[in-house]
């Protein structure tokens, strides 16, 4: 019982302290939504709408109409129509345009003879990871004309079409539409909610020292635990305020919904957000100033879980010495919770292991800042 009563008058004093101070409050509420606008918008790996200039030098029916096969969809954009050679170095060197297509002379006289036609497809490649998807994308548009070709070839011949040896069906599970958005989202609230536990508790207790109330809670009966927890409880329901708040966003502007069970994603997201906590108030207890808690808070929350987290990039594809590092970020094993929680609607079972380590972080945390705290104050 004295625990608590000692507990609570320090959770009072921060709330206190965060409603004064509106940077606190913008950083734990106004922030994390400000962040899933624009990253939820700005951050996508689709690629649409691609500039596309094409170089008919046939000019025959069939040359626009296998043209024209590239701009019914939303993947490519027709920017220019060129006439010269020259023509094309000067788009793609200015961005003009990032693809071209080059329809060879005689190309209906070919095709009519049933011979093969050299089509070319010239990529900008600066961006290698867009050259790779719009050349994915132009080669089943190009399959598809000359399977429409053969087709129509065997029909005026008297023929009968070929069905297709296997039926390729394909179904895409917990992201049908295939929208950056639904991947990014749950990231985003690991990304966002870490970001920010980290840096509003890193000012905590540097805050204390810097307006001089750290020896009135030396000679308190405050012991070191009560005081990181008091310290912690405001800020993890603050942050647990500000998910919901995400959540909601993201069901708004990106029509992502919750698919799992709303008290599994709340015991998830509090075990994170305490290791979170846990690590600001650490900092907290190292550093001197506020600035340089902020300077630390950031290079120790942001880029890890941006980088090495599979928030962005997979792991999969990182080297190996890389991927050992990733084992020590919390957000790695978090993101795996949320995407199961959020987009597959699996239950504890799907994740136990991350469960268990961001159990085990959390207590760490706690633990390894409270020893900090105590040598701190004696």
């Amino acid at each position: 019982m004295a625990t608590g009563l000692n507990i609570m008058p320090i959770v009072r004093k921060e709330f206190r302290q965060i409603r004064r101070d509106k940077r606190v409050l913008a950083v734990l509420l106004f922030i994390p939504g400000l962040m899933l606008v624009m990253f939820g918008y700005a951050l996508t790996f689709d690629v649409k709408h691609t500039s596309m200039a094409v170089f008919d030098q046939d000019g025959s029916r069939q040359s626009r109409e296998f043209a024209e096969r590239f701009f019914v969809t939303e993947q490519f954009t027709r920017v220019a129509a060129i006439t010269r050679e020259s023509e094309i170095n000067h788009l793609l060197d200015s961005d003009g345009a990032h693809l071209v297509l080059v329809i060879p002379r005689d190309f209906a006289r070919d095709l009519a003879r049933g011979g093969d036609v050299a089509v070319q497809i010239i990529v900008d490649g600066t961006n290698a990871n867009s050259a790779g998807t719009v050349l994915g994308y132009a080669n089943t548009i190009v399959q598809q004309y000359s399977a429409s070709i053969i087709a129509n070839a065997m029909l005026r011949a008297g023929g009968r079409t070929l069905g297709v040896p296997i039926d390729y069906e394909p179904r895409v599970w917990y992201n049908p539409e295939l929208e950056s958005a639904r991947f990014l989202v749950p990231g985003l609230i690991a990304f966002i909610l870490m970001v920010t536990a980290v840096i509003s508790t890193a000012l905590a207790v540097v805050r204390e020292r810097e307006h001089g109330t750290m020896e009135q809670i030396m000679v308190s009966p405050i012991r070191p635990v009560e005081l990181i927890l008091g310290k912690t409880i405001p800020y993890t329901i603050i942050s647990l305020v500000a998910t919901v708040a995400i959540l909601l966003l993201g069901y708004i502007l990106f029509g992502v919904v919750l698919k799992g069970s709303a008290l599994l994603l709340f015991l998830v997201t509090a075990l994170f957000l305490v290791g979170g906590l846990g690590v600001g108030l650490l900092i907290s207890t190292i550093v001197d100033t506020q600035q340089l808690a902020f300077t630390v808070a950031v290079i120790v929350s942001m880029l890890p879980t941006f980088i090495l987290s599979g928030f962005v990039f997979p792991i999969r594809n990182m080297s190996v010495p890389i991927q050992v590092i990733t084992y020590i970020i919390p957000a790695r094993y978090f993101l795996v919770a949320l995407r199961a929680i959020i987009l597959k609607g699996a239950g504890l079972s799907a994740f136990w292991d991350q469960f268990l380590f961001l159990l085990v972080y959390a207590v760490l945390m706690l633990g390894v800042s409270s020893m900090r705290l105590r040598k701190l104050l004696h």
